[in-house]
């Protein structure tokens, strides 16, 4: 027993030994050289954690798509404010239909406010809505025109307060209003919510109801969702900025519409395999978030911009419908309400509908 405890001290201080000397050279060094080491270990943590996380986000963007992950003719574009302030003419509207010819394009979001920062809608804003509507429904009578109404909201911006029960009643009666302008639908885009904001899931509620008592359709705009639980959060507290949604957020959303089309451009991803792997991750979050009832819509960037949060050449529209066909053939190949967002028509190039069309409906 003796030479067993020998034994067991012998080899314990042979084990023990690197970590005396780590302890030994540790307290050798200086306050300074230490201090540094500890800032450099601090600061590998995140780094190291970044970086998996880009790894996880790449690896979405492998694999091949399914076949029937195309068009299901549910694809929607955001059209700016020219078409309802006088500066469109018939030529434009002959030139859109030769345009859309072909696509999966059913919805037209177009830009009909901006709403007042009290929620109201002034009809000089629109001067030209009822011509759009008539024209457009008598050149495409298949098409779904939805008014697009959005303002900035608080407590980021100092506009829109969605907490404020009159300002929620305002953007009812603005809702109304833009359905008996010929409008199809009604479709919000009010940036920055903040997850968790009550007055948005309320002023959907008091929406909702009054498009369906009109047979029109209600849909909204809706930020990224949390490729990390939390990120929303740490988000907001590093730059007082919220950019995602958290899941359950996104699906109380999803809920209480009919259409809901996620931004999923501006995401900072730097190249375009991870950018491709973002949408990818995207779609098949908000798959699991929407109901099959509600129509899912994923935004493509039909524009050039090179910042931080949008790098040109990685945010591209091939590397985005790759990505969406990649996440819908993995969470749910067969959905039938699921479509495509073109953001936006003054901006597109023919590089980009011809993208669309080569990735997304001529697959």
């Amino acid at each position: 027993m003796a030479r067993f405890r020998t034994r067991a001290r012998q080899v314990g201080g042979a084990l023990a030994a690197p970590w005396r000397a780590l302890r030994d050279r540790w307290r050798a060094w200086s306050r300074w050289r230490r201090t540094l080491l500890v800032l450099a270990l601090a600061a590998a943590v995140p780094v190291a954690a970044l970086g998996s996380l880009f790894v996880a986000i790449r690896l979405h963007y492998t694999g091949e798509p399914a076949p029937e992950a195309r068009t299901r003719g549910r694809d929607a574009v955001w059209l700016g404010h020219a078409w309802v302030d006088g500066r469109k003419t018939d030529a434009d509207v002959a030139a859109l239909v030769r345009q859309l010819a072909g696509t999966g394009v059913h919805d037209l979001y177009v830009h009909t406010g901006p709403l007042e920062h009290d929620g109201s809608l002034p009809p000089s804003v629109h001067p030209a809505a009822r011509w759009f509507t008539g024209a457009v429904h008598a050149a495409l009578p298949e098409i779904r025109l939805q008014g697009w109404l959005g303002d900035e909201v608080k407590p980021e911006k100092d506009a829109l307060d969605l907490d404020d029960a009159p300002t929620r009643d305002r953007v009812t009666a603005s809702a109304r209003q833009v359905l008996d302008l010929g409008f199809d639908g009604v479709h919000f885009d009010m940036e920055p919510i903040r997850p968790g904001t009550a007055g948005w899931l309320t002023l959907l509620d008091q929406v909702h109801p009054v498009t369906a008592a009109l047979g029109a359709r209600l849909s909204v705009a809706a930020p990224q969702i949390d490729p990390v639980p939390g990120l929303h959060t740490a988000g907001i507290l590093l730059s007082g900025h919220g950019k995602w949604w958290d899941r359950a957020y996104f699906a109380e959303t999803a809920r209480r519409v009919d259409q809901i089309a996620v931004m999923t451009y501006d995401s900072s991803m730097p190249t375009e395999p991870l950018f491709g792997g973002y949408a990818a991750l995207q779609t098949e979050l908000a798959l699991e978030a929407t109901p099959p009832d509600v129509d899912l819509l994923m935004g493509l960037p039909f524009f050039w911009d090179d910042k931080w949060g949008h790098w040109g050449d990685a945010e591209t529209v091939s590397a985005a419908v790759r990505g969406v066909r990649l996440g819908l053939s993995r969470e749910d190949p067969e959905r039938r309400n699921f479509g495509v967002a073109l953001y936006v028509d003054f901006a597109a190039t023919p590089e980009h509908w011809a993208a669309y069309r080569r990735g997304w409906v001529e697959v």
